[in-house]
């Protein structure tokens, strides 16, 4: 099957609006389950005048079920950086941000935030595709992991993935590496990497939807065009860095 390529802001938002999509792409990372979801407005994240489509961000409001069957609201922020950044710096713009609220009748309450970084370069120090960073409590008068969470403590520490898409390998089994498998970053049918051939087997619904909504946007004229458009832009930007670099 012929495909967009996600790795492109207009394909990835317009993949990420079908409320199925988003669930699972979120539940599949998180490994929890998405009992609801709610996409924010649209973000982008300026890093200078010329860079400005460096890191696209968009923000989900969701309702989670963990693996104890606990069920807790959360703010979910994906950044998608094409080129390396500085990542720390867009961390402390969206903490000078409100962007932990939310309104529950008529009461605004913070809650906690997941970020999922989807990579579109390598961090040379780590091979795999995709990492969990997360934080452990620990006693540290009795050197003990604590195995309790505070909802305080949940609200000011941050918990994050990263995905590198360039890592990503033919491997198609786990439900993690079938989602995987659409941003796998191979078998492109075009020099500028905007479609590719997607060979895995459309054995799963969350996949056939995605793929679905993938070819769609990398078959229709009108829609490829907008691709092009934006992979335009890309190439300028990244010529004019190389050569100031």
């Amino acid at each position: 099957m012929l495909i967009a390529n996600p790795i492109f802001d207009i394909v990835f938002k317009q993949m990420m609006e079908n409320e199925s999509v988003a669930k699972f792409f979120i539940g599949t990372i998180l490994e929890q389950t998405v009992e609801n979801i709610e996409i924010k407005p649209q973000k982008y994240i300026y890093t200078d005048e010329l860079a400005r489509l460096a890191v696209f961000r968009l923000d989900f409001i969701a309702t989670v079920k963990t693996k104890t069957g606990k069920k807790r609201k959360v703010l979910i922020e994906i950044l998608k950086a094409k080129n390396q950044v500085d990542l720390t710096h867009f961390n402390n713009c969206l903490t000078e941000q409100d962007e932990k609220k939310d309104t529950v009748n008529t009461v605004k309450l913070t809650l906690p935030i997941t970020t999922i970084y989807i990579l579109g370069f390598n961090l040379p120090e780590i091979e795999t595709p995709c990492i969990k960073v997360e934080y452990q409590y620990k006693d540290l008068v009795n050197n003990e992991i604590i195995d309790k969470k505070s909802d305080l403590i949940e609200k000011l520490t941050d918990d994050c993935f990263i995905i590198q898409v360039n890592r990503i390998t033919s491997n198609y089994s786990t439900k993690l590496e079938k989602l995987l498998s659409i941003f796998e970053q191979q078998h492109f049918t075009d020099e500028k990497k905007i479609t590719k051939a997607f060979r895995h087997p459309l054995d799963a619904e969350d996949i056939k939807l995605t793929t679905d909504i993938l070819h769609f946007l990398g078959t229709n004229p009108e829609e490829h065009k907008k691709i092009e458009i934006e992979e335009a832009i890309w190439s300028t930007l990244n010529a004019k860095f190389k050569k100031e670099n």
